[in-house]
């Protein structure tokens, strides 16, 4: 699906992530902040496949539910952010390389 990035803007193919992983749909923490129609429905944002494989290498699925729910607190990541502004200068078409980070 064509559209824009959410987190680096660019006019490209998108692919949907959730904010909040799926599999972290069913833990209470997750439960008792959000309902079930926000889960499925409203925390889902188009994310280029580069800046989605970004978020997906520095970060695990517990601390994107716990810490990083909204597109402003990804923005807030240091290591997104410096991803961010080096793929902003980049073609719609262009596909970083994305390695999982060492934790």
């Amino acid at each position: 699906m064509t559209g824009t990035c959410a987190l680096c803007a660019r006019a490209t193919e998108v692919t949907r992530h959730h904010l909040i992983p799926r599999c972290r749909h069913g833990k209470r923490p997750v439960r008792e902040r959000h309902t079930r129609e926000e889960l499925l429905r409203q925390l889902v944002v188009p994310l280029c496949r580069s800046c989605h494989k970004q978020v997906h290498a520095l970060t695990s699925e517990k601390e994107l539910a716990r810490d990083f729910d909204t597109v402003e607190k990804l923005r807030a990541h240091p290591k997104i952010a410096e991803f961010v502004a080096w793929i902003r200068a980049r073609p719609p078409g262009f596909h970083a390389v994305v390695r999982k980070a060492k934790r």
